[in-house]
């Protein structure tokens, strides 16, 4: 069977035809890019974002947004506490919450 959309007359559509593809490649790789430098830093979204060490919480965000446990890690790591006070508190920040604790937080 024989139709006049098949008959190329010997020539196919070349290389060329694999230019939509990867344009198309091109741009979603480059929206992606774009979002992940602009509106997914601000919203603190990333691996770890449960931890604090998501995108937005890099040195010196200062968010109010920020996790204790970043800010603690960070000051950690910039010489401002040493190992000790950082384990003593690590340690009071990751303990579970008691409901038979006095008001005011006090122990």
């Amino acid at each position: 069977m024989y139709t006049q959309l098949a008959d190329w007359h010997g020539h196919g559509p070349g290389p060329w035809i694999l230019l939509v593809p990867l344009l198309w490649i091109a741009v979603v790789f480059l929206v992606v890019l774009l979002l992940r430098r602009t509106v997914w830093r601000r919203r603190g979204c990333g691996f770890g974002h449960a931890y604090g060490a998501g995108f937005g919480t890099g040195a010196g965000a200062g968010s109010a947004a920020e996790h204790p446990l970043a800010v603690l890690g960070r000051r950690f790591a910039e010489g401002d506490i040493d190992a000790e006070e950082y384990r003593a508190k690590r340690a009071v920040l990751t303990e579970p919450q008691r409901d038979d604790a006095p008001e005011g937080g006090a122990r």
